[in-house]
């Protein structure tokens, strides 16, 4: 294993000044260091409100585009094909309000891992006559197996949606069996790839997956508010959301009165105006992760998750994330008597991680972070585990 002063990855640390006040920074699953250069598109921003008033909008509304082809263009996304929202849960809606439930392919496909947000919005659908099969876990709500995914489909099956990183576990579900099979059955495919772009190499088009979404909060280190859709390029023009917006319509400045006409491209899943500061925020990430490449990230999560296994097995902790390379995303989660209090007290200490039930304390390396940070929270964690002050129940809140 190479030393940590040999990692090039190391010199994007002072674009990240976060990294200068904590001990260890190991929270990217959760939200991704501030790029320096996002409060100087903040500014730019402020100063062209500021100075052009509404003649802003000029600049702006090209933004929107051009920003969601920055970010397609690290998942091989066609331009046009992407479009920029402020949240998943909303993207989500969108789509779902461009299906029906009311014939006989109504089932809609999840796991039980999935991320609440979005099976809030499918489980909704069952007032609309939607079916939900959610696919259990074998080993008690961590992973879930291909086989079992695949069981799952057939031809009554309208859509499947999955996580492509499981948030619990950082689990990595291999996708391309899946989207295969429900192709074969006339099922669309919604991948959530929140927990994946920027930290795991995704190409849409090898993927064939018919929808993808996401957020800029974690691995991409572009902050809230500006979620992203993928669709495919031959599914657009047939698409009809119900939920929309003049933004969704092919000449919204037209302002005419009647149906939406459709935008040709990813537009038309749109809606209303775009969170135009969110998105001059999340660019900053975007040009950084784009210079330094999904792959070298991934390569080198790949050494540091392995070496936080390795030291989590010297101490005997339970490691909740898939072990095989090709089956685990950029996060370890550990288990441990006392786990939840323990993650307090590290986040008192300067390193910045959570914990999740069932999972434990989350370490997320990225690109930025160094050998020496992964040995020291494992070293802090042997010492909270030998003092025997740690708590089963914590008497703090938790992090959220």
């Amino acid at each position: 294993m190479p030393p940590a002063q040999t990692d090039s990855l190391l010199k994007w640390r002072s674009e990240f000044p976060i990294l200068e006040r904590k001990t260890g920074y190991l929270i990217n699953n959760s939200l991704g260091a501030m790029p320096r250069k996002a409060r100087q598109y903040l500014n730019d921003y402020a100063d062209l409100w500021d100075t052009e008033g509404v003649v802003a909008w000029h600049s702006w509304l090209p933004m929107v585009a051009q920003t969601a082809d920055l970010l397609g263009s690290l998942i091989n996304a066609p331009p046009g094909t992407m479009t920029m929202h402020q949240n998943v849960s909303t993207l989500i809606s969108v789509l779902i309000s461009g299906l029906s439930f009311s014939g006989r392919r109504n089932k809609v496909v999840l796991t039980e891992l999935n991320f609440p947000s979005v099976v809030y919005n499918w489980m909704a659908q069952r007032r609309n006559g939607a079916r939900i099969e959610a696919v259990k876990s074998r080993d008690g709500g961590l992973n879930v197996e291909t086989e079992d995914l695949l069981a799952a489909i057939d031809d009554e099956t309208l859509v499947v949606s999955l996580d492509l990183v499981l948030f619990r576990s950082s689990g990595l579900v291999d996708v391309k069996p899946v989207i295969e099979k429900a192709h074969k059955h006339g099922a669309l495919v919604v991948l959530d790839c929140y927990q994946a772009t920027g930290a795991v190499p995704i190409d849409v088009r090898a993927l064939g997956v018919d929808f993808l979404v996401g957020g800029s909060v974690k691995w991409l280190c572009g902050g809230p508010g500006a979620a992203y859709l993928y669709a495919r390029q031959d599914i657009i023009p047939d698409f009809k959301p119900r939920m929309t917006g003049w933004f969704s319509d092919a000449h919204p400045f037209d302002f005419r009165f009647g149906d939406v006409e459709y935008a040709a491209d990813a537009h038309r899943f749109m809606g209303g105006s775009p969170s135009v500061p969110a998105l001059h925020a999340a660019r900053a990430g975007y040009e950084i992760i784009r210079e330094v490449g999904v792959a070298a990230i991934r390569e080198k999560s790949l050494r540091q998750t392995s070496l936080l296994m390795a030291l989590a097995d010297e101490q005997g902790l339970k490691v909740n994330t898939p072990r095989a390379p090709h089956r685990r995303g950029n996060t370890v989660c550990l288990d441990f008597e006392g786990s939840e209090d323990a993650c307090q007290r590290l986040i008192a200490q300067g390193f910045v991680v959570d914990w999740r039930p069932n999972g434990g304390i989350r370490i997320s390396p990225h690109f930025y972070n160094s050998d020496s940070e992964c040995r020291s929270i494992m070293d802090s964690i042997r010492e909270l585990r030998r003092s025997g002050t740690l708590q089963k129940v914590p008497t703090g809140p938790r992090a959220h």
